[in-house]
């Protein structure tokens, strides 16, 4: 997997990205948790869940189908406003989906469950350049340089870079809406 740290960049860049109007801390705080939240499925190793069932970790956590439901839930239960219900289920989807992205581009671990629970099948892409970083967060933190250096590579500079081409676009746009 790749860390909360890359995660939470992707997430935020993304969010930042999305939308043309100011980021309720609301939004910002569902956007992140949402980044992160797919790798709450790691309790299954200390439940016993096996890593490539369903339910074990970068299973059904990760999948389509989990973002879309939990966007949905989300936009819907905490979110009043009618008008920015999409454009928030977007940018919550968008920040989850983002986690098995990044995952499927580790060089470790068993794939990422898309389409789970009507496909078992588990995906990497092809190019898979991010380190995996350790789910201990001790053995994270024996050696955090090289994961966050790697992250800064991969993860950081496509962050930076679509949050400064983003502006420009929103800028022109903003005219119109």
């Amino acid at each position: 997997m790749a860390s909360a740290f890359g995660h939470v960049a992707a997430s935020i860049a993304l969010t930042k990205a999305s939308t043309l109007r100011p980021v309720s801390k609301r939004l910002w705080i569902f956007s992140i948790f949402s980044s992160i939240a797919p790798d709450l499925d790691s309790i299954g190793f200390k439940l016993g869940v096996p890593y490539d069932s369903m339910l074990g970790h970068r299973g059904l956590s990760h999948s389509l189908l989990f973002a879309f439901v939990w966007s949905g839930l989300s936009a819907s239960l905490f979110f009043r406003n009618q008008g920015a219900r999409l454009r928030v289920f977007l940018i919550i989807c968008l920040s989850m989906l983002s986690h098995g992205v990044l995952d499927a581009m580790t060089s470790g671990g068993l794939g990422v469950g898309f389409f789970m629970p009507f496909k078992m099948e588990r995906y990497f892409f092809s190019i898979r350049p991010i380190q995996v970083s350790p789910i201990s967060i001790a053995k994270f933190f024996a050696q955090p340089e090289n994961i966050l250096a790697n992250e800064a590579l991969w993860i950081g500079l496509p962050c930076v870079f679509l949050v400064l081409m983003a502006a420009p676009i929103q800028n022109r746009l903003r005219k119109y809406f």
